[in-house]
């Protein structure tokens, strides 16, 4: 999807995106494969085909860094495939909803296995910028207005210069609202029983029976927990990604090989 995305361009919106592929230009390579196209300027046209050139290299390179900065939040969704080998789903729990409440626990899953990080035991800024180092994309629920944010605030520079899609949105304009795990609920998304009706103040709770009993079970169920919100992000991620592609690309020229 990311190859056929013209809003990476300055000035290209979503209505000239949809024009360029009623007319058969459906991907970086058609575009810059045409000498002229019709309602583009031939000045305006070697601009472009500057831009879209810059963003193939980017690509081809591995150079995530490039779309943080050119692709708008709101497209960001269509990174998902291309970056899914070096994704990173993550969520943290702290003690409160304040940017300045600890982080006790942050969880990274890279879609085949969980990386934990606990404070007290392991949880710094250096093996938090070490594990963020090599990923080319960062998935949450809600991250943009917490996550991300908290984790700044405590461990400055730890999170890297990538596309980060917060679910909350997407999902959103394909019809999910409210929690993480109503929305998983109502997609058939499965939670371990033993975490299934946990909530915030649970974990909050464990916590403090950790911090304060020294309760190893209680960090366990915390630490599963917290996995759990991490894992199920994958679903979520994919459920949107189809039907965001489904409703804007597939619905204008049909289902293609991405």
């Amino acid at each position: 999807m990311l190859r056929n995305s013209f809003v990476i361009a300055k000035g290209v919106g979503p209505q000239r995106e949809a024009s360029l592929w009623r007319n058969g230009v459906r991907t970086w390579d058609d575009f810059l494969d045409e000498r002229s196209l019709k309602g583009i300027s031939a000045e305006r046209k070697k601009k472009l085909d500057s831009e879209i050139g810059r963003a193939r290299d980017s690509l081809e390179g591995g150079d995530a860094s490039y779309f943080s900065r050119h692709l708008a939040s709101r497209h960001r969704w269509r990174c998902l495939k291309d970056f899914e080998r070096s994704v990173c789903y993550l969520d943290i729990e702290t003690t409160g909803l304040s940017l300045l409440s600890p982080i006790t626990v942050v969880g990274i899953h890279d879609g085949k296995r969980m990386h934990t990080l606990v404070r007290g035991i392991d949880l710094t800024g250096s093996n938090l910028r070490a594990m963020l180092s090599s990923v080319s994309m960062i998935v949450t629920y809600n991250g943009s207005g917490f996550d991300l944010p908290v984790i700044e605030q405590q461990f400055p520079g730890s999170v890297p210069e990538v596309p980060h899609v917060d679910l909350r949105y997407p999902l959103r304009r394909i019809g999910f609202t409210g929690g993480l795990k109503s929305i998983e609920r109502e997609m058939g998304v499965e939670r371990d029983r033993r975490v299934e009706y946990m909530t915030g103040e649970d974990a909050v709770y464990l916590w403090r029976l950790w911090e304060r009993q020294g309760r190893r079970n209680a960090l366990d169920l915390l630490i599963e927990y917290n996995a759990e919100d991490c894992k199920n992000l994958k679903p979520l991620a994919a459920r949107a990604y189809e039907v965001m592609k489904r409703s804007t690309f597939d619905a204008i020229v049909g289902p293609l090989k991405d």
